[in-house]
C-alpha cells in the first residue's frame, strides 16, 4: 500500500470535486525550472505562498489606488485593492468549482509590478520608455525575474493577462480579469464619493437602477451575474446587459474620476514631476557605470518598485536643498522638565 502524501490527497480531492474546466494543480505545465514537489501544498498553493512572502507583495500597502498618499485611513491603496480582488474572484471561483488557489495566486500577484503614484506614475513610464510600459507585463518581470519566484506558468499567465485587452488561457485567468474590473469600479466610486469628487447622485442613472446605488448590492449582483452566466459552461463572462452597464459604469469613471482635473486629482501634477525627474537623474547617474543598452531598463525597475513615499523621498533627497544638520539639542526640554512651573 502506497500513503498518499497531503499534496497528492488535494491534488485527488481537486479532480473529484472541481469543475471539468477547473486547472488541476496536477496537471500544471510546470515551472521554468523543476522543483521537487511539496509534501503538503499544491504547485498553486505554493505559488500564492511565494507572492504572499515577496518584497513586491509587502510595498503594495504604500502604492496609490487612486487617490495620492491619502490621510484618510479608509481609502484604498494597492494591497487593500489586490485583497478585494482576490475575496471577489475566490468567490467566483468557489461557486463555479473552479481553482481557487490558482485564482488567489493570480489575483495576489497581479498588480505587483505597478508604478508608485498609481496609472499616474504608469503613464509617465508609458510616455518616457520606449515601447511603452505596462504594468501587467512588469508585474511578470516581478516574479520571473527581479524575485524569481519560479512560479506556474498558469499563474504566470494569468497575471500577465490580467489587464483588459489579454486573454487568459485558463478559466481562473478569465475569472481574476474579471474581479479586478469589478473590484476597482465599485470601490473607487466609494472612495471617490468619500473624497468628494463626485456624489452618488452623479452616477449614470440606469446604471443604478440596474445594480443599485448600494455598493454591496451593486458588487453582489456583479458577482452574481458572472456566476448564474458562467454555471455549465466552458466559457467565463456576465451577462451581455450586465456587462453593457458594468462597460458603461467604467467608462463614465474614467471620463469623471480617473481623467478628471479636480482639486483630489490635482497632486498628480507633481506626481508626474517626480517620477519623470527621477527618471532621468538615475539615467544620469547610471551613465558611468552600467551598459547604456540596460540604463533604461534597470531604472524602469527601480522606478516602477518604489512606493509613493519612497519615490517623494528620493525626490527630496535628490532635488531639495537642505540647510546644515547638526545633532538635535533638547536643552530645552530637560529646562522645562527642571523648572517648577
Amino acid at each position: 500500500m502506497t500513503t498518499l502524501t497531503i499534496r497528492e490527497k488535494l491534488e485527488q480531492r481537486e479532480f473529484e470535486t472541481l469543475s471539468e474546466i477547473a486547472t488541476k494543480s496536477a496537471n500544471s505545465k510546470g515551472r521554468k525550472v523543476d522543483e521537487e514537489q511539496s509534501d503538503l501544498r499544491t504547485d498553486f498553493q505554493r505559488d500564492r505562498d511565494r507572492i504572499l512572502h515577496s518584497k513586491a507583495f509587502r510595498r503594495l500597502k504604500h502604492k496609490t489606488q487612486v487617490f495620492l498618499s491619502p490621510f484618510d485611513d479608509h481609502f484604498r491603496t494597492r494591497l487593500t485593492h489586490t485583497l478585494e480582488v482576490s475575496q471577489i474572484a475566490r468567490t467566483i471561483a468557489r461557486a463555479l468549482d473552479l481553482n481557487e488557489d490558482l485564482v488567489e495566486a493570480i489575483s495576489l500577484g497581479h498588480d505587483l509590478g505597478h508604478t508608485p503614484f498609481g496609472h499616474c506614475g504608469e503613464g509617465v513610464l508609458n510616455e518616457l520608455v520606449d515601447g511603452g510600459f505596462y504594468h501587467n507585463i512588469q508585474s511578470v518581470r516581478v516574479v520571473e525575474v527581479l524575485e524569481n519566484l519560479n512560479l506556474c506558468k498558469e499563474t504566470v499567465d494569468g497575471i500577465r493577462t490580467h489587464s483588459w485587452g489579454f486573454k487568459p488561457t485558463t478559466p481562473e485567468g478569465k475569472v481574476v480579469q474579471l474581479a479586478d474590473k469589478i473590484a476597482y469600479i465599485n470601490h473607487d466610486i466609494e472612495d471617490s464619493i468619500r473624497a468628494g469628487v463626485i456624489s452618488e447622485s452623479d452616477l449614470p442613472k440606469d446604471c443604478i437602477n440596474y445594480f443599485s446605488s448600494n455598493q454591496s448590492k451593486r458588487l453582489n449582483k456583479m458577482i452574481t451575474e458572472i456566476v448564474n452566466n458562467s454555471l455549465g459552461k466552458s466559457e467565463i463572462a456576465m451577462s451581455e446587459e450586465g456587462w453593457e452597464y458594468t462597460t458603461k459604469l467604467r467608462t463614465w469613471m474614467f471620463e469623471n474620476v480617473y481623467n478628471d482635473e479636480s482639486m483630489a486629482k490635482l497632486e498628480e501634477r507633481k506626481a508626474r514631476r517626480v517620477i519623470k525627474e527621477l527618471f532621468y537623474h538615475y539615467c544620469g547617474v547610471l551613465k558611468p557605470i552600467c551598459p547604456s543598452d540596460r540604463i533604461v531598463r534597470v531604472v524602469t525597475d527601480y522606478i516602477s518598485g518604489m512606493t509613493d513615499r519612497y519615490a517623494v523621498e528620493r525626490f527630496k533627497e535628490n532635488f531639495m536643498p537642505t540647510g546644515l544638520k547638526t545633532s538635535a539639542r533638547e536643552d530645552y526640554l530637560f529646562r522645562l522638565a527642571a523648572s517648577e512651573s
